[in-house]
């Protein structure tokens, strides 16, 4: 299994925050990312508050590849311990991840202190314009309190 690597620079360098931006399918993009994790030996969380989302990432997780197995529970699962990916709609978690992705419209509470348990934090932006407007407004927050997120526009060319 693999393993966590909690960010302990946090006091000195935040942890890094990268916004993957003008993503067309937001779930698909999801499963590349964790894929991808998984592939360098690293653990995911991924949050939403948005119980319909994470329903939608969970089925998409099992029929992304034929090819891949991206094995995954929700966090309160009694597989938890052993399962890389975990889904969850609550930041009241036992463990750190290496990986946070968010998939959610608003500031996570107290994500200045809760960013701190990743060694980073992506963040996934669709196309649509309020989307991508509520995305700005959590860059200028992170911004605000000392992270220095990047963005990434993933538009197709």
């Amino acid at each position: 299994m693999p393993t966590t690597r909690v960010n302990t620079a946090t006091t000195t360098a935040p942890v890094p925050i990268d916004f993957h931006v003008n993503v067309e399918h937001p779930v698909m993009h999801a499963c590349r990312v964790v894929r991808k994790a998984l592939g360098q030996q690293r653990t995911v969380l991924i949050y939403s508050s948005d119980a319909h989302k994470l329903s939608r990432l969970d089925a998409a997780l099992w029929t992304f590849s034929a090819l891949d197995f991206l094995p995954h529970v929700y966090a309160d699962s009694g597989l938890s311990a052993r399962t890389p990916v975990w889904l969850s709609l609550t930041t009241e978690l036992p463990a750190a991840r290496d990986l946070l992705v968010l998939l959610e419209d608003e500031l996570v509470p107290d994500f200045d202190r809760w960013f701190g348990r990743f060694v980073r934090v992506i963040e996934i932006v669709s196309t649509e314009e309020q989307d991508r407007a509520r995305a700005r407004n959590r860059f200028k927050a992170y911004r605000a309190r000392g992270f220095e997120p990047s963005a990434h526009d993933l538009a197709p060319s």
